[in-house]
């Protein structure tokens, strides 16, 4: 079975692993997005996906659209019986939907038809959601609307983060990927129609939604933490000074303070008043500073910390 595999971040990578593991599948070509800047350094880097197409001696395509007719003919050149699309991070035109003999397959991080669009991962530890997943979709034309494949379902634990799901969702998505693969090849794959009224959309995570607003509950900002941790990281500001949160957990009793203040800082960390409860932070980041535990930022930060002094100031 001839594929095409298309993908960039090392989300993508853990599912062209698993295809170059499996002697059943020809990889006749990897697109990844061309080189960009990253880093502070905003040194050129290649993506997780190109080093290993590098590693393994296959075609690599690093367009910049898939719009253009070079690209197109690049694209029907290679013969392929499927193509392989997992966090690309380009659209594919219908030109291009209709090039490969069995169509394009994406492998999305959610249970669709929820959340749809760019960070589901993300969005459902804001939301509060029990359990994600993965789906593997024929593509149409919609974003992420195609006929659903195969899904996978795993919980979202109390304490998890973005960090700690997203590699989950990597490796469930790999092996329902091989599974929706065999399904194609031996022609039993059967779609499954997406119901639209029960869609949601995740939006892309703008910087801004990571500055902590002190006025929500205790709850959402704790979700917030959970969901933006690695990227872009929630954080607040006291004296001028970006402080990075990394770890809190909601209290949910009622304090006499005020929206951003310091109840208390000790060991436990800091106790913050929220608009709904209060916020244990236990673990922060100074600016140029690594990440440190509460307690120990105490010994030389105190007086910054100090109860009665406000964060998001």
């Amino acid at each position: 079975m001839r594929v095409i595999f298309a993908g960039t971040p090392d989300f993508a990578a853990t599912h062209l692993q698993a295809i170059l593991n499996d002697d059943r599948y020809q990889l006749v070509a990897i697109y990844t997005q061309p080189d960009r800047p990253a880093g502070r350094g905003k040194k050129i880097t290649q993506s997780p996906v190109k080093k290993l197409a590098l590693a393994n001696n296959i075609q690599l395509e690093q367009p910049s659209s898939l719009v253009d007719l070079t690209a197109l003919e690049t694209l029907v050149r290679f013969n392929a019986d499927v193509l392989v699309v997992v966090a690309y991070g380009l659209i594919l035109p219908q030109a291009v939907l209709d090039i490969p003999r069995l169509g394009c397959i994406n492998v999305h991080g959610s249970i669709l038809p929820k959340w749809r669009g760019a960070a589901p991962i993300q969005r459902a530890i804001e939301a509060g959601d029990k359990e994600s997943g993965v789906t593997v979709m024929q593509m149409d034309a919609g974003l992420d609307t195609g006929p659903m494949l195969t899904t996978s379902r795993c919980a979202i634990d109390d304490n998890e983060t973005s960090a700690s799901l997203y590699p989950k969702l990597a490796n469930l998505g790999a092996q329902a990927l091989i599974s929706t693969l065999e399904k194609l090849r031996s022609g039993t794959a059967v779609g499954i129609a997406q119901d639209s009224t029960q869609g949601s959309y995740a939006n892309k995570i703008a910087k801004e939604e990571s500055l902590i607003d002190w006025s929500a509950s205790a709850t959402e900002i704790e979700r917030r933490v959970r969901a933006f941790n690695p990227f872009p990281a929630a954080y607040s500001l006291i004296n001028g000074q970006r402080v990075k949160v990394w770890l809190a957990s909601a209290d949910f009793r009622d304090y006499p303070g005020v929206p951003g203040e310091i109840l208390s800082a000790d060991d436990d960390g800091l106790l913050v008043q929220c608009g709904g409860g209060a916020l244990l932070i236990s673990t922060i980041q100074l600016a140029g500073k690594s990440k440190m535990c509460v307690a120990e930022v105490l010994k030389s930060k105190a007086s910054i910390f100090s109860p009665g002094n406000r964060l998001g100031t």
